[in-house]
């Protein structure tokens, strides 16, 4: 127990780095993950790709899966992928529990022996899944030896189920074309990014409660608010800066955490410590001395254009200031963030601005039902909350909620985007922006309008019938690249179901098989109209 558990009353330390499941907290994001692991599983083929930042929680969250896995699943997991391809055939082997000759250095007889036993416990109506972490760091070689692996079936299964876990260059490493066979056979991929701002404290008071105490109060709001900025919402980095947090309110007597001790503790853990002993003191005083001679020269510029000059064609005049049309153009030239107005101004703003761009009439005094003024207008409203990857996916114009410093929402128009830029519109003011900027004040929310099929009537479920399962059916052709069929289903089938599974997987969409908006919106991409988009399907994004 360290020195400021039994200080505060812990059970055991809240803020531990180890991916321990017990702490597991089921973002929305991280519920995601969890989603396409436990769909990629079932459908026993191919690959399970998950991706995300150092610290994004990805392996926390492979070890919560473990834990709901049924007794007849066999789990082989390789911890480091730095190997030789003989020495990963030896690694699964001992994994799973295989026996070979001792001292066998034949890839053959390694991988003969990998098939009996898959051959066995497939016969025992079991199943295998080898779980590889820190997948970036495979050679070529060792990958392409991975996809040999999945070609051991049987005539109805796939003998071999495989979870990739990496880091983002493992999604640029699998884009090689000598990869292109293997990326081709992942079934399943989602990138987990980082924690909502909203979600943040939600995680602090989860962790503290599994750790034995009441939530609420070992944090103050402020401190709070400020965590998601220092860390960026990354899990491991917010446990490490709250570990250091707590560290430092023990050391100072306090029962809470406020915002300049976490300030303090997450420049202690980047490292920007402040010079100690007489170093500190020397760069203290040179900064006093440095500020005291700004004082004075800003005095002297000041008396200089004040006092009553000669006229002298000789001499220029010192410098106008800018005019205030000319400062507000340098402003936008240099500020990248929005100007932050009221909440509700800049809600007014972002709605007339979306309306503006489907080229229907939004009125300011109905804000409350901005989205039956929409369907008034034969357009339908989804909001939700989101990641940047989905709203790729549906490319629609969106209404972002945003906080400020203080916390406080306000609300602007993401109108397009383009690589890591996105067109960021307030009112008037638009201006290009870099994504991970906007990300850091995005909580998340975000509100789109979108065309509605004339078959559309409600969601399609399992065994709905009606003019939408035909929709779906030619969409879902189109999409796979085949031919529309001369005849529709009736029924939305299993078979079908599987299909919107199977798209719904490879568009970052949970994969439920009903047929709802989001799937419809991105279904809809197909059709060629002239709806406002964020960008151009054929075109990079």
């Amino acid at each position: 127990m360290t020195m400021y558990e039994e200080f505060f009353g812990f059970t055991k330390k809240p803020f531990s780095i180890v991916p321990d499941p017990a702490f597991f907290f089921l973002s929305e994001r991280h519920r995601e993950a969890m989603a396409h692991l436990v769909y990629g599983i079932k459908s026993e083929g191919g690959f399970v790709l998950i991706t995300g930042e150092i610290g994004a929680g990805k392996t926390t969250a492979c070890r919560r899966l473990l834990e709901q896995l049924p007794e007849e699943i066999e789990v082989a997991i390789i911890f480091n992928p730095k190997l030789t391809v003989e020495e990963l055939l030896e690694t699964i082997c001992d994994e799973f529990g295989i026996r070979y000759p001792e001292g066998n250095q034949s890839n053959k007889i390694f991988i003969d022996r990998i098939n009996e036993y898959l051959l066995d416990l497939r016969a025992k109506g079991r199943q295998a899944v080898l779980i590889l972490e820190e997948a970036q760091n495979l050679k070529p070689e060792v990958l392409e030896q991975i996809r040999l692996l999945t070609n051991l079936e049987t005539n109805e299964h796939k003998l071999l189920q495989m979870i990739m876990i990496g880091q983002p260059e493992l999604i640029d490493l699998l884009s090689q074309p000598q990869l292109r066979q293997l990326s081709q056979r992942i079934t399943a991929r989602y990138h987990l990014g980082p924690l909502f701002p909203i979600e943040v404290p939600l995680y602090v008071d989860h962790r503290l409660a599994e750790a034995g105490v009441a939530r609420g109060h070992l944090f103050s709001p402020a401190a709070l608010k400020k965590l998601f900025r220092l860390s960026g919402g990354l899990p491991r980095l917010i446990n490490v800066i709250c570990d250091r947090a707590l560290l430092g309110a023990y050391v100072q007597g306090k029962t809470q955490v406020d915002r300049k001790t976490l300030i303090t503790a997450a420049r202690e853990v980047s490292g920007e410590e402040s010079l100690p002993g007489r170093y500190g003191l020397v760069l203290r005083k040179s900064l006093g001395i440095l500020a005291l001679c700004l004082i004075i020269s800003g005095s002297v510029y000041s008396l200089y254009q004040l006092w009553p000059w000669p006229k002298n064609p000789s001499r220029p005049a010192p410098p106008r200031p800018p005019m205030k049309q000319e400062t507000k153009m340098l402003e936008k030239n240099i500020v990248e963030r929005p100007n932050v107005l009221s909440g509700e101004a800049t809600m007014k703003r972002a709605y007339d601005a979306l309306f503006k761009t489907w080229r229907i009439t939004f009125d300011p005094k109905n804000i409350e039902n901005v989205c039956e003024q929409a369907q008034r207008q034969k357009l339908r409203c989804l909001r939700g909350k989101a990641t940047l990857n989905h709203l790729r996916q549906m490319n629609k114009p969106a209404v972002l909620t945003l906080n400020n410093e203080s916390g406080e929402e306000y609300y602007g128009l993401l109108t397009s985007l383009q690589g890591e830029k996105g067109l960021f519109t307030q009112g008037e003011d638009s201006r290009t922006m870099d994504l991970k900027e906007l990300v850091k004040s995005w909580s998340g929310k975000y509100l789109i309008l979108w065309r509605v099929p004339p078959e559309y009537e409600k969601d399609l479920n399992l065994g709905g019938r009606g003019p939408m399962v035909a929709w779906v059916e030619n969409q879902l052709a189109r999409t796979e690249g085949q031919a529309v069929p001369t005849q529709s289903a009736e029924v939305y089938n299993e078979d079908l179901m599987n299909r919107i599974k199977k798209f719904q997987l490879s568009k970052g969409i949970i994969p439920d098989g009903i047929v709802g908006p989001r799937t419809i919106i991105v279904l809809s991409a197909q059709d060629g109209n002239a709806d406002p988009v964020l960008f151009n399907q054929k075109g990079s994004h």
